[in-house]
Parts: C-alpha cells; sequence; structure tokens
C-alpha cells in the first residue's frame, strides 16, 4: 500500500475554505443521521461510531455532530435512504465509483449520467470497474516528533492492522473493512487524532493523464461531487500535487 501520499501538505488540508467545508459537513450530516437511524447510541451501533470518526477526522463541530443524529429521529423519520453505488469512466478510460446516498433513484442516477456524459465519461454497469479497488479502511494520521515511526509501528502490530505506511507528513494505516472499528477505537484509546478515518474504495494501481484530458476529468470530478446525493467519488488517476484534493 505504501507509495506516494496525497498528504503531501497538510496546511493545505487543514485550511480548505468555508463553503468546501460547508459542503463536506453536509454530506457527513446526512451519513450520519442515517447511521444513526434506529439507534443514536455510538457504544452499540458500530456504524455510527464510524462516521462520528469521519466527521471528526474532517473537523466537523461537534454541535453540528449532535444535531446530524438527532435529525435520525426526526425529519428522516419519513425518508428512505438508500445507499447505493454507481460505476463507470471518465475521459481516457479512467475508473470511477461513485457513493450516494438517496431518497429518490432516478433523480440520483440521472444526474450521475448526465454529469459524467458531459464530461466525456459514462456510467457503466455494476462491477465495470470496482475490481481494480480494493475496500479498505483507512486511517491517516499526522506524522509528529511525539508520535514516531517505531510507536506507530507497535500500536500498528498491537491493533492488528493490514497494512501500514510511514510518508513524509503522514502515517497511512489500513484495515480490512470488518476490522476498521476495532482497529479506529484503539488508536483513539491511544490518544491519537485523525486526519482522515473511514472505509473507502483504494485503487489498485494508479494512471497519468495529459493535462488537458487531467483538466476535463476534475472537472467531472468536481461537478459530480456538487451533487446533493453524492458522497464519496473514488478514481484510479494520479493527480498532480497541487490538485490533490479528498
Amino acid at each position: 500500500m505504501s507509495g506516494h501520499s496525497k498528504w503531501h501538505n497538510i496546511a493545505a488540508k487543514k485550511s480548505k475554505t468555508d463553503a468546501a467545508r460547508g459542503a463536506v459537513f453536509t454530506k457527513i450530516g446526512r451519513e450520519l443521521a442515517v447511521a444513526a437511524k434506529g439507534n443514536p447510541n455510538p457504544e452499540t451501533n458500530s456504524k455510527l461510531a464510524d462516521v462520528i470518526a469521519k466527521a471528526k477526522a474532517a473537523n466537523m463541530p461537534n454541535d453540528n455532530i449532535k444535531r446530524s443524529i438527532a435529525k435520525a429521529a426526526g425529519e428522516l423519520s419519513g425518508k428512505d435512504y438508500k445507499e447505493l453505488t454507481y460505476e463507470g469512466y471518465g475521459v481516457a478510460g479512467s475508473a470511477v465509483i461513485i457513493k450516494t446516498l438517496t431518497d429518490n433513484v432516478n433523480r440520483t442516477s440521472g444526474d450521475i449520467s448526465s454529469t459524467m456524459s458531459k464530461c466525456g465519461g459514462q456510467m457503466g454497469k455494476p462491477g465495470c470497474v470496482s475490481y481494480q479497488f480494493d475496500n479498505k479502511g483507512v486511517i491517516v494520521i499526522e506524522r509528529t516528533v511525539a508520535l514516531d515511526e517505531d510507536t506507530m509501528m507497535e500500536y500498528c502490530l498491537e491493533a492488528e492492522a493490514e497494512d501500514f505506511s510511514a510518508e513524509e507528513d503522514v502515517y497511512e494505516v489500513y484495515t480490512t473493512p470488518e476490522a476498521f472499528s476495532d482497529v479506529r477505537k484503539y488508536f483513539e484509546e491511544k490518544g491519537v487524532t485523525f486526519l482522515e478515518a473511514e472505509v473507502k474504495m483504494v485503487p489498485q494501481n494508479t494512471i497519468s493523464l495529459p493535462e488537458d484530458k487531467l483538466a476535463t476529468f476534475m472537472k467531472m470530478i468536481d461537478k459530480l461531487e456538487e451533487l446533493d446525493d453524492v458522497q464519496n467519488v473514488y478514481h484510479n488517476v494520479e493527480l498532480p500535487e497541487e490538485e490533490e484534493e479528498d
């Protein structure tokens, strides 16, 4: 799993615009509310606990987290949100996976298909690109003097993490989806804070695109992420450092 880290610039990660943060908080808020529906107690709802960890890693305020969980018993009680995954291709055969939460499947699939086609991409059938990705728990921790590599290695062994990578600015810890909650809890109990903590689709290999096609590809990704029903977009394109983002 080791290799070039997208977390090369911690300062840039922490200085997102208010608008960008607001959009992220809105999406995580829906995810929190859906996870909390039926059981708003993170002590007994591991999925909710995992999303709370994701929210905290994104610097979402505690009040926002509490409000989102409270929504589960209110406005979401009459809505049936579905977690759906779409797959497809961007320019030059690039692979894209889109995770959504929606109460209107026709609207969501139509919006995604239209957005992709306008940017030279197309939606594909289930399984068309997902075989190129691994579903992994990913925990990213800022590398500091106080948390040296030997200590992190020891923590990973004790937590039974699947893989560990020491990059220039961060440590990246990988788990199976099933072990993610336990590994996350272990690090939380050690007092470690996260830059990222979630189960996500990790590309097995990345591809490079020429500058003109990269610009078209990034436009598509940006437009997909702006859709209200889209929670996460994963792809296999290697981005220049100044372009890299969550």
